[in-house]
């Protein structure tokens, strides 16, 4: 079991990690001190809701993926089962979804057009790995289980 935390631990950081949190970093770095200077508005409680429901959406899913899956998030450490319970009964990528929303609650909060136009980048290749990687993946080892999942539950919401 320590071994099946410190392998989602470490493939947390290197992926959700890096994606949603050091590059969006890299990109806005040079107008953070700036952008926090200023008093809250409106909008800033609100990247921070939707960043919130992000962050509390991927970790449930990495949760799941350890507890449910026997596995990690990470393509190079799958899960052993499908996962399809939890948020899985909704949308069949919901740590996607979960990643998204911390991107989008970023770019509001920042108000920067730079990170969304990045997320929107970000949603692209998810969408590109999803479809000719991850599902062609899932279809070849869970074989009908997937395929009557994926019957039942949509890609995205």
């Amino acid at each position: 079991m320590t071994s099946l935390f410190l392998r989602n631990l470490f493939f947390t950081i290197l992926q959700p990690g890096v994606v949603a949190g050091l590059v969006p970093y890299f990109i806005i770095r040079d107008k953070i001190s700036e952008i926090l200077s200023l008093p809250f508005a409106w909008f800033h409680f609100l990247g921070i809701l939707i960043f919130a429901i992000g962050l509390f959406i991927t970790l449930h899913c990495i949760t799941r993926f350890a507890i449910d899956g026997k596995g990690t998030l990470s393509p190079a450490d799958p899960t052993k089962k499908l996962v399809i319970r939890g948020l899985y009964k909704y949308t069949r990528n919901p740590m996607y979804v979960g990643v998204m929303l911390i991107l989008i609650g970023e770019a509001i909060f920042f108000a920067s057009f730079r990170l969304l136009m990045y997320s929107g980048i970000v949603f692209s290749a998810f969408t590109l790995f999803v479809i000719y990687f991850e599902e062609p993946r899932l279809k070849r080892d869970f074989g009908e289980e997937y395929a009557e999942y994926r019957k039942r539950v949509r890609r995205w919401i």
